[in-house]
C-alpha cells in the first residue's frame, strides 16, 4: 500500500491526537519527522510514536524529499509564516483551522498555492465524520423537507481554567469565533451549501483574564479580541442561520446545533465531535401524545422529547482527526478532490472574519468567496483507507 510522507511542524495540546491517529488509524500515511520550537517536545514525540525523525527547525523538514504534506499544527497567528514557508519549499499542506488570521493572508496562501500547483487544505475536518455525514444525508434526502434556517450555540466560560496555554485565545486569531466558529460554520457550510452575507453584533466583557490552569496558574491575560459574538448568514439555497460564540458566560451545554425545515427539525450532534447523537423530529410526531412539562420529573424534562435517534450511517464516530490529511493524501495519489479543501477554509474564514466587521461598520456584509459542496464520504470495508 502506497503512503503519503507527512512532516509535522508543531507539537503542542493538539498533536497528541493526531500522532494517535496518524500511527494508528490511517493506513496510506506515514509520518516522517517533527520539528518543535521547544526541541525537547519534538524528541518527546518522537520517541512515544517511534519516529525516526526530529529536524532541527521547520526549514529542514521543507528540505527532505520525503516529506509530500507539511502538517501545520502551530498556533493560529503562525499558520501564515509556517503554511508559506512550506508552500515557498513546494510542500502540499494541510492546516489547523483557521487557513489564517485574516482574508488577505489566506487568499495569499491560495494563490501560492494555485502558482506552485500545491494541494492547500485543512481543518476543522469533523464535518467528514459519522454525524454530520449522517445529518447531511437526512437532508439530502428531504426527511425536513425544504431547510428553512439553522440556530447554533457555542456556549463556556473560556479555557484558562485547563488548558496548558490559553494566553493565545484572547490575542490575534483568537476568540470563540476564530476558536470553535470554524467547527459550526463548517459544518454549516456542508449540510446548507455556500452562504451569500453576514450580520453580527460582537463585544469584549473581560479586559482580563486570570489563568487557574498549570503551568500559568496566577497569570493574567490581557485580552485584546471579542469574546461573545453573536451573528446571522444568509445562504445562498436561502436558509437563514443564527450563530452565537462566547467565552463569557456559564451554561450547563457547551454545544447545540439544530437545522430547520418545512416537514421537521434535525438536532446535529457537536461539530466539535466525529460521532454524537442524530435526533430527528418530523411532522407526523406532532400526533404524538402530549406531555405536560410540570408532569415530568427533572431527569425526564429534555429539549428534544419526541424525536427520533437515528443511527450513525458512515464510518468515523470516534475522535478521528487527521481524517481531512488522510483523504488529502488520496487526493495526491488518485487526482481526485479533496473535501476538506481551501475554497471551504476561505470560505468559512470569510464568514467568521464578517460578524466583527458587519458590527464595526453597521452593515449587512456580501461575501466576496463562494464554496460548492464536496462528494460526501463513502463507506469502505476497511476503517483507516479512503475512497
Amino acid at each position: 500500500m502506497e503512503k503519503t510522507g507527512i512532516g509535522i511542524v508543531g507539537i503542542g495540546a493538539i498533536s497528541g491526537i493526531y500522532l494517535d491517529n496518524l500511527t494508528k488509524l490511517f493506513k496510506e500515511v506515514e509520518i516522517i519527522g517533527v520539528c518543535d520550537l521547544i526541541a525537547g517536545r519534538a524528541q518527546k514525540a518522537a520517541d512515544d510514536y517511534g519516529l525516526k525523525k526530529v529536524y532541527k527547525d521547520m526549514h529542514e523538514l521543507f528540505a527532505d524529499p520525503k516529506v509530500e504534506i507539511v502538517l501545520n499544527l502551530t498556533r493560529p497567528y503562525e499558520h501564515f509564516e509556517v503554511t508559506n514557508a512550506a508552500l515557498l519549499a513546494g510542500k502540499h499542506v494541510y492546516s489547523e483551522k483557521p487557513i489564517a488570521v485574516d482574508m488577505d493572508e489566506a487568499a495569499k496562501l491560495v494563490q501560492l498555492a494555485k502558482e506552485k500547483g500545491l494541494l492547500l487544505g485543512g481543518a476543522p475536518d469533523t464535518f467528514l465524520g459519522a454525524g454530520i455525514q449522517t445529518a447531511r444525508k437526512i437532508i439530502d434526502a428531504g426527511l425536513i423537507g425544504d431547510v428553512v434556517g439553522a440556530d447554533c450555540a457555542m456556549v463556556c466560560r473560556g479555557h484558562e481554567t485547563w488548558h496548558p496555554d490559553p494566553e493565545f485565545y484572547y490575542k490575534r486569531g483568537g476568540g470563540p469565533m476564530m476558536d470553535m466558529g470554524p467547527y459550526y460554520v463548517t459544518a454549516l457550510c456542508n449540510l446548507l451549501g455556500g452562504a451569500k452575507a453576514v450580520m453580527g453584533m460582537t463585544k469584549k466583557t473581560f479586559g482580563t483574564r486570570l489563568i487557574t490552569s498549570e503551568p500559568h496558574f496566577g497569570d493574567t491575560i490581557s485580552v485584546d479580541v471579542d469574546t461573545h459574538l453573536t451573528g446571522c448568514i444568509e445562504f445562498s439555497g436561502g436558509a437563514i442561520a443564527q450563530i452565537i460564540t462566547t467565552f463569557d458566560v456559564h451554561y450547563s451545554t457547551q454545544a447545540r446545533f439544530e437545522v430547520y425545515g418545512t416537514e421537521g427539525s434535525l438536532a446535529v450532534p457537536d461539530p466539535n465531535t466525529f460521532g454524537g447523537n442524530v435526533l430527528l423530529f418530523r411532522s407526523e410526531d406532532n400526533d404524538q401524545p402530549k406531555v405536560d412539562p410540570g408532569s415530568l420529573k427533572p431527569e425526564e424534562i429534555s429539549l428534544y422529547r419526541g424525536y427520533k435517534h437515528i443511527p450513525l450511517m458512515f464510518g468515523y464516530k470516534e475522535n478521528s482527526r487527521a481524517l481531512g490529511l488522510a483523504d488529502m493524501c488520496k487526493a495526491i495519489k488518485t487526482g481526485r478532490g479533496i473535501r476538506a479543501n481551501s475554497d471551504l477554509q476561505m470560505h468559512v474564514l470569510e464568514i467568521l472574519t464578517s460578524f466583527s466587521k458587519s458590527y464595526a461598520e453597521r452593515k449587512y456584509i456580501e461575501l466576496s468567496t463562494q464554496y460548492t459542496r464536496g462528494a460526501a464520504m463513502q463507506n469502505l470495508a476497511m476503517p483507516g483507507v479512503l475512497d
